[in-house]
């Protein structure tokens, strides 16, 4: 896949608002037929820009209404402990999303979790899954904004 269009970006923002649309009616909403519809986006999701498609659940109603950010500072800098935490931490199912920062802080982690005690269970798997500096978190009172959408060109 090339470059994407102003008909591919209309299509990944209906995938991204609704992705259990059928093919024609998103092949409708962008003016194509179904076919063709069809087509690009199998070749976007060939090209990887589609990672998959998923259900979006409601963290509260399945038990894990908590939210938690742990700031994480390395205990050491070499490619072997990063391979090692990055793979205990792949293993811990409340751990939703890890990223390796810039600044004071070099991981942030977000959690979902069902309470405190949910929590601590996971902060225990953590701590022991490697040799940190640091560990701390912030835990969210109010979700104010939250989006899976990723923002396209004809979006902004």
């Amino acid at each position: 896949m090339n470059t994407l269009d102003t008909t591919d970006f209309s299509i990944l923002a209906l995938l991204q608002e609704d992705a259990s649309q059928s093919i024609q009616q998103i092949a409708d909403a962008v003016n194509l037929s179904q076919n063709a519809c069809w087509r690009r986006i199998r070749q976007m999701e060939e090209a990887g820009v589609i990672r998959k498609r998923v259900a979006l659940l409601d963290a509260a109603k399945v038990g894990a209404g908590l939210t938690v950010f742990v700031q994480v500072r390395a205990a050491e800098h070499s490619e072997d402990w990063l391979e090692n935490f990055a793979a205990a931490v792949k293993k811990i199912p409340e751990i939703v999303e890890f990223y390796r920062m810039t600044g004071e802080v070099d991981y942030l982690i977000k959690m979902r979790v069902a309470d405190m005690a949910g929590y601590d269970r996971a902060y225990k798997t953590l701590i022991g899954s490697a040799r940190l500096g640091d560990v701390s978190a912030s835990f969210a009172m109010e979700e104010i904004k939250a989006s899976t959408a990723i923002p396209l060109p004809q979006k902004r």
